[in-house]
């Protein structure tokens, strides 16, 4: 059963993704922000979706600690339900990606058009300043910016280094940091097709103000509060 309700989330995003990369094409003339909305419709059907065939649902602790004005989401990696999500909980967003995901037909063709930053990680220092110079623009037109400090989808239990990216953009341009922690893993595994029913947890912590914090220590609070949540919700049992 489990295999078939994948399956049949599988088929609709496998359906529905062509159409809305040509919506995306049809809306590069307009504003980033606008643009963002309509290309974000898909991620909004697909949640949907994965209620409807899967069972999985999510319930959000902390929505009231989200700023007024655009911020970076600094978040676990688990899964790839949070690229979904994130778009259906947070105000319009960029996210910061490896480039090489531009590269997947159809698909990247579409997330191309959200006006990510593609970075090559390869690149160190050179894609520091890529990332401070884009975000910079991205924040400045009224997007939010999503990280994953991890730079890659951790095992629930489990735990990687926090690059400084999201850190170095946060106090180069004085934005506040939003920490996330979730446990979307339990029920869509990294690499997993199979999606296992049952309600994500995610939880939102405070703005962290940046003035005043060097690279370092802004990095390091953001580790310790979402690795402190994830030990919380790591030891919960899981909700079906």
């Amino acid at each position: 059963m489990l295999f078939l309700r994948s399956s049949l989330f599988f088929l609709g995003q496998v359906v529905t993704a062509p159409i809305f990369t040509l919506i995306a094409f049809l809306a590069l003339p307009l504003n980033p922000v606008t643009r963002n909305v309509l290309i974000s419709g898909w991620a909004r059907s697909m949640i949907w979706w994965l209620r409807v065939t899967c069972g999985i649902r999510h319930e959000i602790t902390g929505l009231e600690n989200l700023p007024k004005s655009p911020s970076i989401i600094l978040s676990k990696h688990q899964s790839a339900w949070e690229t979904l999500a994130f778009q259906v909980i947070f105000p319009t967003q960029v996210y910061v990606l490896k480039r090489e995901l531009l590269w997947i037909p159809i698909f990247g063709w579409g997330l191309a058009m959200s006006s990510p930053i593609a970075i090559n990680r390869s690149a160190g220092r050179a894609a520091l300043k890529q990332l401070l110079e884009q975000g910079a623009a991205r924040l400045a037109k009224g997007l939010w910016v999503v990280i994953y400090p991890e730079g890659t989808r951790m095992a629930p239990g489990e735990k990687g280094k926090y690059q400084i990216g999201g850190a170095w953009l946060a106090t180069h341009t004085k934005t506040q940091v939003v920490p996330v922690a979730h446990n979307a893993g339990r029920y869509w595994a990294k690499n997993s097709f199979i999606k296992k029913p049952g309600i994500i947890h995610i939880h939102i912590g405070k703005p962290i103000q940046t003035g005043g914090l060097k690279v370092e220590e802004l990095n390091s609070q953001v580790e310790h509060w979402i690795e402190s949540e994830m030990a919380a919700l790591d030891t919960s049992k899981p909700s079906a």
